[in-house]
């Protein structure tokens, strides 16, 4: 794949320009557009720093060919081996500057929302999601990153039906879109006398955090609902009307959010999680219309489709999108997603290559 270089350099001259504009005292003065030359210079500074690389690769490589051809004996021998070295780096550097230049996801550094429901396997599934839940909190941790529970459906044994958490971090949705799908465990029930293992399923759904101003909500397009809140077994749990329950007329997505005591307090995350769901479902439609163009989280969030297995048994955890098992199934639990998330990633970057070839 050839480099299109004259963009590259336009790229470059852009760059200079936005560090001068940002030296500039009197956009320090403006916020938001510092902002939008600050976040500018951020994507452009990964690609032109390659490109720089790239060039003084190419400069030595040339001037090592330009050597070799007056020299004999062990500078000759030296030289051919270093022109080889020079190459390998030179290819190296233009598959990183090749990948620098995919269209970058435009959601990739916003918050998460993260809903984990539990599927087939009644008790166990619930049990399952709760894992889940803890496997992304633990991960957040690790990476330093904010996590807010918004809404949860407890079973009452430890379990959820279902669990909504906002994850507040640099790069968040980049990094945790690849968990969308169905995820399966097998193992025995501690509810299981005869020892026999159970498989049991889990939904994740991951969606950017939308800001107020990328979806565009109608007041006359709710219908809001206000009610006692309820725990496991439907017995009420607060003596005040102040779980919400928000649908969408024109989508009919309905949001219900009761944990908190304080009406105010659950419309407003609901409104959060109802935010997040349209602008996917606008994404996933405007996605559709160019299905055979892109390979996303289209693909992989598929919620019928089963993406990773957990098997205790074996102490294996296999992604089946990219075939990759690993037996460390306790520490991956524990949040360390990294070596999964990394090749997911590298899987989607391949993709993208592929696609744009």
């Amino acid at each position: 794949m050839a480099l299109p270089e004259n963009r590259l350099q336009d790229m470059q001259r852009r760059f200079a320009e936005v560090e001068r504009a940002l030296s500039d005292p009197e956009v320090a003065s403006r916020p938001e557009e510092l902002r939008r030359l600050g976040k500018e210079h951020a994507e452009l500074r990964p690609v032109v720093e390659a490109w720089r690389a790239y060039r003084a690769a190419r400069a030595d490589l040339d001037e090592a060919r330009a050597m070799l051809s007056g020299a004999r004996g062990e500078e000759r021998s030296y030289l051919e081996a270093e022109i080889a070295t020079q190459q390998r780096a030179l290819e190296r550097l233009e598959r990183e500057l090749t990948e620098a230049l995919l269209p970058r996801d435009p959601n990739d550094e916003r918050d998460v929302i993260v809903e984990v429901r539990a599927g087939a396997g009644g008790d166990e599934a619930g049990l399952f999601a709760a894992d889940l839940f803890r496997m992304y909190s633990r991960y957040a941790e690790r990476r330093g990153w904010k996590i807010e529970e918004l809404s949860s459906s407890p079973t009452g044994i430890g379990g959820f039906k279902e669990v909504t958490f906002a994850i507040k971090g640099e790069g968040a949705y980049s990094r945790l879109k690849h968990e969308a799908g169905v995820h399966r465990v097998q193992r025995v029930p501690v509810t299981e006398s005869s020892g026999r293992i159970h498989t049991s399923t889990a939904g994740v759904v991951v969606l950017p955090e939308a800001e107020d101003v990328d979806v565009d909500i109608d007041p006359a397009d709710l219908r809001i609902d206000v009610f006692r809140s309820s725990g496991p077994g439907g017995q009420s749990v607060n003596t005040t009307d102040s779980a919400v329950r928000i649908r969408h007329l024109p989508t009919g997505i309905e949001v219900v959010c009761q944990d908190e005591k304080s009406q105010l307090q659950n419309r407003a995350k609901a409104m959060r999680i109802l935010r997040a769901r349209l602008l996917q479902a606008e994404q996933e439609r405007m996605d559709a219309e160019r299905a055979d163009q892109r390979r996303s989280q289209v693909r992989t969030g598929d919620r019928s489709e089963r993406i990773r297995t957990y098997n205790f048994h074996e102490n294996r955890v296999t992604d089946h999108r990219i075939g990759y098992t690993v037996h460390r199934l306790e520490e991956i639990l524990d949040g360390d997603l990294d070596d999964l998330i990394d090749r997911l990633a590298s899987q989607a970057r391949a993709e993208s290559l592929e696609v744009g070839t």
